[in-house]
């Protein structure tokens, strides 16, 4: 099975825009609180589109609810506070991406699915790699945004297994209807930890580079990107569709360094080479223990005499 050009195109394209997307919350950071500019990412996303579209069928409104906490407060709120304690847009795009990692594991505790031999190196070589970045990248705002985006990626995962779970028909449905449970309590979040200044502030904060953020964020990366996403996935095998995230991170580091010259050092490179290196061999584990299986000698029977 070969991917349709078109289908190609688009899966290419979310995942350059889903890198890109961490330079763009860096844009709006520039002007607007986190705990403000995660709201008004989330209040987009579900209003005014939640008069328009039905709940979605067959999913309870207890998991609608867990994925709306879980995608908008401990993994976008938290990976726009890691940002704005100082870790680059190309650094949380790339380790954003143990995501993966942690869903496989959740996945093999609580569903009981197993763990190939591949996967396990996957995940030990990206661990070297991140390590080897927090070793050789100076300050704590690294060491605290990483631990900040790596407990972020924990909750993505728990996102995935929500929607293995439920599998909702219309994923674009499901985003809207969970944003409106993200929004309130980020708004409360913002009162309860700046209090009522960053409200004020909004109609002075809210220049055109903070809306184009919120507005890219919301429509752009969220809805269109998860639309996109889930057709792929729907329509090809998870082993085709999946190596595509690798762009992401790519995406994320060439962006930032576009945008904000983020300085990327012979060390750093070789650190996320490597990473990439562990994340591409754990995507591809099906396919690299099927090609190791190909090329086993087989046994041949002698026959009784």
């Amino acid at each position: 099975m070969k991917f349709q050009p078109l289908d190609l195109a688009l899966g290419l394209l979310v995942t350059i825009i889903w890198g890109s997307n961490f330079s763009v919350i860096e844009l709006g950071l520039e002007q607007l609180d986190p705990f403000l500019l995660t709201a008004l990412r989330f209040t987009c996303c579900a209003l005014p589109l939640v008069f328009f579209m039905k709940r979605p069928a067959g999913v309870s409104l207890a998991a609608i609810a867990g994925y709306g906490l879980l995608f908008g407060v401990g993994l976008w709120w938290v990976v726009n506070y890691a940002m704005h304690l100082g870790l680059t847009p190309g650094l949380a795009s790339l380790i954003l991406q143990f995501s993966a990692f942690f869903t496989i594991f959740l996945s093999a505790w609580l569903l009981k699915e197993k763990i190939a031999g591949p996967q396990i190196a996957g995940v030990i070589l990206a661990s070297l790699g991140l390590l080897s970045i927090i070793h050789f990248t100076e300050g704590q705002a690294v060491l605290a945004g990483t631990a900040l985006v790596l407990l972020a990626a924990l909750s993505w995962s728990a996102c995935n297994l929500i929607v293995k779970q439920t599998r909702p028909a219309d994923m674009v449905a499901f985003i809207v209807w969970s944003s409106l449970f993200a929004a309130p309590p980020l708004f409360l979040m913002t009162w309860l930890a700046k209090g009522s200044a960053p409200f004020y502030q909004l109609g002075t904060n809210l220049t055109p580079s903070a809306i184009f953020s919120v507005l890219f964020q919301a429509y752009v990366t969220t809805l269109f990107g998860y639309r996109v996403w889930n057709n792929l996935m729907k329509k090809y095998p998870s082993a085709m569709v999946a190596p595509l995230s690798l762009m992401v991170p790519i995406s994320g580091v060439t962006t930032s360094w576009l945008m904000f010259d983020e300085s990327i050092g012979p060390h750093k490179l070789a650190s996320i080479m490597v990473i990439l290196l562990g994340i591409a061999l754990f995507i591809n584990a099906s396919l690299i223990a099927n090609w190791l299986q190909a090329r086993a000698p087989r046994q041949v029977d002698e026959p009784q005499g």
